[in-house]
């Protein structure tokens, strides 16, 4: 009787032999490209929507003005993304929206006004140090570009900091006190109404941010004026130092921001801004 263990392979036997080293390999770099892809697509999400920003900003205000510029949004969103990861947050990379600036977006809520509020002053305290820094090249190139980006910069920075809900003044004044979300409609409003009044209410992608604005803070605005549940007084409690810290912080950086644009447009020529 023939011993099986002498018996040559079969059909089946041999092709399992034949791939079963290629099946391995497969999986294993189907592993690698899921971990790469897993890890990559945000990088690839981020430089997509960036180079996308740049070929219409530099149809608009000419390559180099539009490298500087992403460049200084992105120097402003990283800042978020640096105190969001400093508090124990997860959050996503930049993404650009070309007139809208960049966006990141936030995995997880924050727990409280003070956390809310250090993720919003991260982007403006590192948005305004890059501007300050563009600024300074001038100083060291003569070429008034990195006057122009600085002064955008400083401005984009101050108009984030009006105290109102999305943008990052909003979340700042969350850990002094909401009702100054008040005071940032009655900026907002008053200006839209002047803009209105010049005929230039429809025209433009800052009017339509600002409706944006208007409309989103609404919301929150209003809940104040109705009674708030536990859970809501909670989440606006901050210590009396945390309070202070904070509003030195965000005056302190209005009035530099303002006091940097006054010093930067003295340096141009008149009529540039």
């Amino acid at each position: 009787m023939p011993d099986p263990s002498t018996a040559p392979p079969t059909l089946s036997q041999r092709l399992k032999r034949l791939f079963a080293p290629l099946l391995v390999a497969l999986a294993a770099a189907g592993k690698w490209i899921l971990l790469g892809l897993k890890f990559g697509l945000p990088f690839i999400k981020m430089g997509g929507s960036m180079i996308v920003a740049l070929v219409i900003y530099s149809m608009a205000f000419g390559w180099q003005f539009a490298l500087g510029f992403i460049l200084l949004l992105f120097i402003h969103e990283m800042g978020h993304v640096i105190a969001a990861r400093y508090v124990g947050l997860k959050v996503s990379l930049p993404l650009f929206i070309p007139f809208m600036g960049a966006v990141i977006m936030l995995r997880e809520m924050p727990r409280n006004a003070w956390i809310e509020s250090i993720i919003g002053i991260g982007g403006p305290l590192l948005g305004s140090l890059g501007a300050l820094a563009a600024s300074s090249c001038y100083f060291f190139t003569g070429n008034q570009l990195f006057l122009a980006l600085g002064y955008t910069g400083l401005f984009l920075n101050l108009f984030n900091l009006v105290p109102i809900v999305p943008l990052d003044g909003g979340r700042i004044v969350s850990a002094i006190s909401p009702w100054l979300w008040v005071l940032g409609l009655a900026i907002l409003v008053p200006y839209l109404i002047y803009r209105a009044i010049q005929g230039s209410l429809l025209n433009g992608a800052v009017s339509f941010i600002i409706i944006l604005i208007v409309l989103t803070s609404l919301p929150r605005v209003l809940a104040l004026f109705r009674r708030r549940t536990p859970a809501q007084l909670r989440y606006f409690e901050c210590t009396p130092s945390q309070r202070i810290i904070m509003a030195l912080l965000y005056f302190s950086l209005i009035a530099t921001l303002y006091l940097g644009m006054g010093f930067i447009k003295n340096l141009m020529p008149r009529g540039s801004f």
